[in-house]
């Protein structure tokens, strides 16, 4: 697991100072990252690493099409040469492409990170979408409520939530039950 401590390293020495908020919400996502584990098999650790690394294209200092899925894994490609699966995980977060689409962004996030491995994709959903901006677990509607609270009724960002709704849903329920068949007790199931 050497290489989610890099992330864990990466994504406090990014975000803690800057965004101490934005750094609990990554502390719980990674942490969950790491729960989820044995549904992973061979793939636990690169999920563990996006999980903590997902929201690091909110740094100031990494702006640069202000959707934070595209400018983290820019980031994480450019600057420090990580794992490709590790760039699109990032850059998809979320049902991402819903947003990015929204933001006149899709070209770009297709061409430089074409989706790959869902699966993978909608266990990173499953961590930032039960997490609330805190670090604690939460239950997904929750969650919903507090980012459509947070943005207000008229802002981009609660438009693409609600059309990203059903893909969100969709993630955590696949999630949950691949938990539930392995027989995978989270302190919280959110």
């Amino acid at each position: 697991m050497r290489h989610v401590a890099w992330a864990r390293g990466l994504a406090n020495h990014l975000l803690e100072r800057q965004l101490p908020r934005r750094w609990e919400h990554s502390r719980g996502v990674g942490t969950r990252g790491e729960e989820i584990a044995p549904i992973l098999g061979e793939d636990a650790e690169l999920l563990a690493m996006s999980a903590w690394l997902h929201d690091i294209g909110y740094t100031p200092d990494l702006v640069d099409t202000g959707f934070h899925p595209i400018d983290g894994a820019r980031y994480l490609r450019d600057v420090h040469g990580a794992d490709e699966l590790l760039c699109k995980l990032v850059a998809h977060h979320t049902c991402a492409a819903i947003e990015a689409g929204d933001r006149g962004l899709l070209d770009i996030l297709e061409r430089e990170f074409p989706m790959e491995r869902p699966d993978l994709v909608e266990a990173l959903t499953f961590c930032d979408m039960t997490t609330s901006p805190d670090g604690v677990q939460v239950k997904v509607e929750d969650r919903l409520a507090e980012i459509r609270s947070r943005y207000g009724p008229e802002h981009l960002v609660t438009g693409t939530i609600q059309k990203a709704t059903p893909c969100i849903m969709s993630a955590v329920r696949t999630v949950r039950e691949r938990l539930d068949s392995a027989d995978v007790r989270l302190a919280f199931a959110g």
